[in-house]
């Protein structure tokens, strides 16, 4: 090889060493995994994951929900009456006319040898008070283990909502606390009136299993009964859940309910009608293979928010802790109930205080009014920065697109929603993105000024703007995450948006724009043209 050619072959190898700098490749990785998972959310295409437009974008349901709080504590009593009814039966321990009177389980223990047995069971029940005298047992639910219930309550029924949504298959619906004791669901991509009413039904059902043994020695007299009379034997008048002109007398006590419940799904009977099949916990079975052990030739009313779907008699003990309810529902509402059941019963009722539905076209108006917005103001950030920075300016603008790409890509990934606030999030970070290069650029044109080389210029402008750019850049990046634990609905797109943007931006501005100046080093060098490169005129001395 000749001279020439070695030398040639060295400067080549220098020149390509120079422009694959490791900033320049993280670079070019970074643009292929934005690009890759941007376009589908770009494209709107069918497959890969896209960003999840929220209710303000693509149009839904707004629902502000309250909370009977005060049915909770009633809820508990009765659980706290089944449970008292189930460790006497279990232990041969005789009592009588237990029921839940005026917020308190009362009820009577018949043989007072007994009495040492049944206080050590009600010591282990916390949050009560128990008066005890001559037998006679009244059980209280303390006021700070009340206002417990209707806190856990409301807690419960915002997590019982959101899995419900979940199995439901909705795209990132809302559902937070709002105040102390209200709720709100923001369903987005509810479009027709059919999805509205299913969604509703399957917020507000109560989903509550009950099952509760049938009072055979009334049960003929239950049209006769007034519920008043029904109540002084410790029952309860129910209606049948096919035909409302039936009705069926059941203890008021359940024999077991929903909460010892571990799954539930659709199956069919022998005429392949949906029916839904119910599987218990070890506590649940082995309730239910006491009761009907001892009930054989009895009657158990299966019984769901208050209405039997079915009373079969009993033929032997049933052990497994398995049932069905069965039901003239179609396949989608079979579906809906299993997934009611599975998530589990609401402690308290909820019912609807606010409701709001926004159009699709609303939304639409919103994102075109938004992208307007958008591709004006980085129109006008790209004119000014290529105007004042010259050539940096076009290299800002390139860091800037990579950073949109970034964000997207980043936020399909995730499964992120976007909302009309988090496209103000993007281009607040849009705009942070080119501050950072902006100061860079300040940065290298006063160590221009002060004479320093090109190489040297740009080396010290990106490190005397690194702390300034990490200090401002962490200090958002902390307000972002606690507007994304405390805030609801929008203000956490927003948080999400502006969270994402800061890091990414960070890596644009710092690392990316860094490693094209890299790239291009020899090339700025050998021109030696700075008001071209930087937008800077530098007096000449002499």
């Amino acid at each position: 090889m000749t001279l020439k050619g070695a030398w040639l072959k060295t400067r080549w190898q220098e020149s390509t060493r120079m422009k694959l700098n490791y900033r320049i490749v993280l670079l070019i990785i970074a643009t292929i995994f934005g690009l890759v998972f941007s376009i589908p959310s770009f494209t709107q295409s069918s497959e890969g994951k896209k960003v999840t437009l929220g209710l303000d974008l693509q149009g839904g349901l707004h629902m502000l929900l309250g909370v009977q709080t005060d049915e909770a504590v009633r809820s508990q009593l009765k659980s706290i009456a089944s449970g008292i009814k189930h460790f006497a039966e279990h232990n041969d321990i005789l009592v009588e006319g237990i029921s839940v009177q005026n917020d308190t389980v009362v009820f009577e223990l018949l043989d007072s040898d007994d009495a040492t047995s049944i206080d050590e069971q009600l010591k282990t029940i916390e949050g009560t008070v128990v008066h005890a005298a001559e037998g006679k047992y009244v059980l209280s639910i303390t006021p700070e283990q009340a206002e417990k219930l209707k806190l856990q309550a409301i807690d419960q029924a915002i997590e019982t909502i959101r899995n419900r949504l979940d199995q439901f298959g909705l795209a990132e619906p809302t559902v937070a606390k709002q105040g102390m004791d209200k709720i709100l669901v923001e369903l987005p991509g509810i479009k027709t009136p059919e999805e509205e009413q299913r969604a509703r039904e399957l917020i507000s059902r109560a989903a509550k299993l009950e099952l509760m043994a049938v009072d055979e020695e009334r049960s003929m007299r239950v049209n006769d009964l007034s519920e008043s009379e029904a109540a002084s034997y410790g029952d309860k008048i129910l209606e049948d859940a096919l035909q409302p002109q039936i009705k069926h007398l059941v203890n008021e006590i359940p024999i077991l309910d929903g909460s010892m419940l571990t799954d539930a799904h659709v199956g069919y009977d022998q005429n392949n009608r949906p029916v839904i099949n119910f599987s218990l916990n070890a506590q649940g079975s082995q309730i239910f293979g006491d009761f009907t052990g001892k009930s054989v030739g009895k009657r158990l009313a299966i019984v769901l928010d208050g209405k039997v779907y079915s009373a079969p008699v009993i033929n032997e003990r049933i052990g497994g802790g398995s049932g069905q309810i069965s039901g003239n529902y179609s396949v989608s509402e079979a579906n809906d109930l299993a997934i009611a059941l599975r998530s589990g019963a609401l402690l308290a009722p909820i019912y609807m205080m606010e409701k709001r539905s926004v159009g699709p076209s609303l939304g639409a108006d919103s994102i075109k009014a938004s992208l307007l917005a958008f591709a004006t103001g980085a129109a006008l950030v790209v004119f000014f920065m290529i105007t004042y920075y010259g050539y940096s300016g076009i290299i800002a603008t390139i860091a800037m697109i990579i950073n949109i790409i970034l964000i997207i890509a980043v936020m399909a990934l995730f499964g992120a929603t976007l909302t009309l606030p988090g496209m103000a999030g993007i281009v607040l970070t849009v705009g942070m993105a080119v501050d950072a290069n902006v100061i860079i650029n300040e940065r290298i044109r006063e160590l221009l000024r002060e004479g320093a080389s090109i190489r040297r210029s740009i080396e010290g402008g990106y490190e005397n703007a690194l702390s300034t750019l990490v200090d401002a850049n962490l200090t958002t990046l902390i307000a972002a995450v606690a507007l994304y634990m405390y805030g609801t609905g929008p203000i956490k797109g927003f948080a999400v948006t502006l969270a994402v943007g800061i890091l990414v931006s960070m890596f644009t501005a710092i690392m990316g724009t860094h490693g094209i100046f890299h790239m291009l080093m020899s090339h700025i060098e050998k021109s030696g043209k700075v008001n071209r490169w930087f937008g800077i005129r530098l007096e000449r001395k002499g």
